[in-house]
């Protein structure tokens, strides 16, 4: 906390009493403002801390769908592929065992 001062022309010219009591009054302004601005900063901090948690919750909301989508997706690509691959091994399993059985 930083205190008011005053000159001491000040204090020569209003007296020391005059001059106390607006050095205190500064002092309580500058204390009320303080506290109000660490009030306000308390509320729009509070406010954007709800809205940082919205938002990233909303985030975390379109990135899991978006995830879920890939999933699928990809699970359909890989049956694609491995179907054919498992068609093309058993063909060919089933060709090398009809070259063997007929010997």
């Amino acid at each position: 906390m930083i205190t008011a001062k005053l000159s001491r022309k000040f204090y020569d010219t209003f007296g020391d009493d005059i001059a106390n009591e607006l050095v205190t009054w500064f002092n309580d302004v500058d204390t009320t403002y303080r506290a109000d601005l660490r009030e306000l900063n308390e509320v729009n901090f509070a406010r954007f801390d709800a809205k940082l948690e919205q938002r990233m919750a909303e985030l975390q909301s379109s990135v899991a769908e978006r995830l879920a989508q890939l999933e699928s997706r990809l699970t359909w690509r890989m049956f694609a592929f491995w179907v054919p691959t498992a068609l093309a091994t058993i063909g060919t399993g089933a060709g090398v065992l009809s070259l063997l059985l007929r010997r």
